[in-house]
């Protein structure tokens, strides 16, 4: 009986960061690959990457802040939206002005 090959790994999701808020952390950057099953697994692995990254993009409750728009394939997107392999995720803060 022959033996199944292991599956390659999900692909990483294409993270994009605003860079305002990527040279607030050591090292950050506007892009960065991330194996993610979720938009809170993400927020989980950036945190993990850049202590405190978190807490700039979420809230206690936990969700999304309100000035901080997280897109996945184009479509605004929750904690628990999920990530396809290679998704593209934009990280974006809001802008208002009068």
């Amino acid at each position: 009986m022959a033996s199944a090959l292991p599956s390659p790994p999900p692909a990483p999701a294409r993270v994009r960061l605003p860079a305002h808020l990527a040279r607030l952390f050591p090292d950050g950057a506007t892009y960065v690959e991330i194996v993610a099953a979720d938009v809170a697994a993400l927020m989980d692995a950036l945190e993990a990457r850049w202590p405190g990254m978190r807490d700039r993009l979420c809230d206690t409750t936990p969700a999304v802040r309100r000035h901080i728009n997280v897109f996945v394939a184009g479509r605004r997107a929750r904690l628990d939206t999920p990530l396809a392999p290679g998704a593209d995720v934009f990280i974006l803060t809001a802008i208002s002005g009068g």
